[in-house]
């Protein structure tokens, strides 16, 4: 049986202008609380460990109405799969590539979905700042995409925009003609270097980006403040034809400091109470179309449910095409059995719902994890061996300092 529905295939670039094309959502998060992701390395072996459970993510989202359907090839680089004694690095990039490129082109390609090859940040970055080197590492992750011949390329997850223009620097040499989608994870002030948000938005385009914006760290709604800032810069710089792109959180931030959610207490096990609701994904999708951006999607916390509400907010906007299994503002609830729910029934009553979160005594924000380290500090360096005793020690320390 078919289990999606077929969007007419066009390139990258056509499906931007025309408008607006939907992503899709965060698979370290999602394969992680179903138990094929490992927290703390946050790395895709499941592509070759569990090569079901990621296809079947790929099929939730595609159904639920995704575009663009990104290779789960997150945090793949050589170097991160070997970080702090990680035992990923037996898989190696390439394989691990390989296995996610052929896993989501059987999937998207038959329900006219374009395939996206994916690089992000780099531990080499971090500790060796060495524009070189962090070039080698990305051309290694290039190597399979290349072959594959993916439709685009998605440069994601960058606290500093220096290494994302690297990483487009190396696309456009290796790659060139792939048209190139890059996004920062940081807020609407800057980077973590200091660079201005709007200011990263002009660095991404000179560097031959097609498509910038925000990714990650961020709620929806601080991550449009970022985006709306890069817009203004980019325009005023003079990239008329460059488009824009935002995949934030699923997670409620505005107590988030420089490095987002990374920085709050929760993180990562605790975050469920600040989950997005679906008629706040609406609201977002909606904002996001006004504000001139046309590459809507998802990031942490992003399930298939949170990516159809998007779908379903832009129904129109995307030509009349709706997801499989809308639900229409509630109208399903007319068939339930108690009147009351079924007074629920309409886009009034979620729109205006104010949720409670069932725990009496829980604190609506929380006092963030201001380290201020980055690159270049002691305490970020990186290496293959496992994180030592005198490394836990030395961050306790500098925990104990800040409090």
């Amino acid at each position: 049986k078919q289990w999606y529905q077929r969007r007419v295939a066009i390139t990258a670039g056509e499906r931007l202008d025309k408008g607006p094309v939907i992503g899709d959502g965060g698979f370290v998060f999602a394969l992680e609380k179903r138990g094929y992701v490992e927290a703390g390395p946050w790395t895709p072996e499941a592509v070759i460990d569990n090569p079901e459970a990621v296809a079947q993510l790929h099929r939730e989202f595609i159904r639920a109405g995704s575009d663009i359907c990104q290779a789960f090839t997150f945090y793949a680089s050589d170097d991160k799969l070997k970080n702090r004694g990680h035992s990923a690095g037996q898989h190696g990039v390439k394989r691990i590539n390989e296995a996610a490129c052929d896993l989501v082109g059987g999937l998207a390609k038959p329900a006219g979905c374009l395939v996206a090859g994916g690089l992000s940040q780099t531990p080499t970055y971090l500790t060796t700042k060495s524009k070189v080197v962090v070039k080698a590492e990305v051309k290694k992750q290039l190597q399979v995409f290349k072959e594959k011949e993916v439709d685009l390329m998605i440069c994601e997850y960058y606290e500093h925009v220096e290494e994302a223009e690297w990483h487009i620097e190396a696309i456009k040499e290796y790659m060139p003609g792939t048209p190139i989608a890059a996004s920062l994870c940081i807020n609407e002030n800057s980077d973590v270097h200091g660079v201005s948000t709007g200011e990263c938005g002009v660095r991404l385009a000179k560097a031959g980006a097609d498509v910038v914006g925000i990714n990650c760290h961020f709620d929806p709604f601080r991550c449009l403040q970022a985006v709306k800032k890069m817009i203004k810069a980019v325009k005023e710089a003079g990239f008329d034809k460059t488009h824009f792109m935002i995949q934030p959180l699923a997670y409620m931030t505005p107590d988030a400091s420089v490095q987002g959610f990374i920085d709050l207490p929760e993180f990562p096990f605790a975050l469920e109470p600040r989950v997005c609701t679906r008629f706040e994904m609406h609201k977002y999708a909606r904002e996001a179309y006004e504000a001139g951006i046309r590459f809507i999607g998802g990031c942490c916390g992003f399930e298939p449910y949170h990516i159809r509400a998007l779908s379903e907010e832009l129904i129109e906007e995307r030509g009349g095409w709706a997801p499989v299994a809308c639900i229409s503002w509630g109208k399903c609830l007319e068939k339930h059995t108690k009147p009351w729910v079924r007074a629920r029934a309409s886009r009034e009553y979620w729109e205006k719902l104010n949720p409670g979160t069932g725990r009496p005594y829980s604190a609506s924000l929380s006092k963030c994890s201001e380290w201020g380290v980055s690159a270049g500090d002691d305490l970020v360096l990186q290496h293959e061996h496992e994180t030592t005793k005198y490394e836990l020690q030395k961050g306790h320390e500098f925990e104990a300092k800040l409090a």
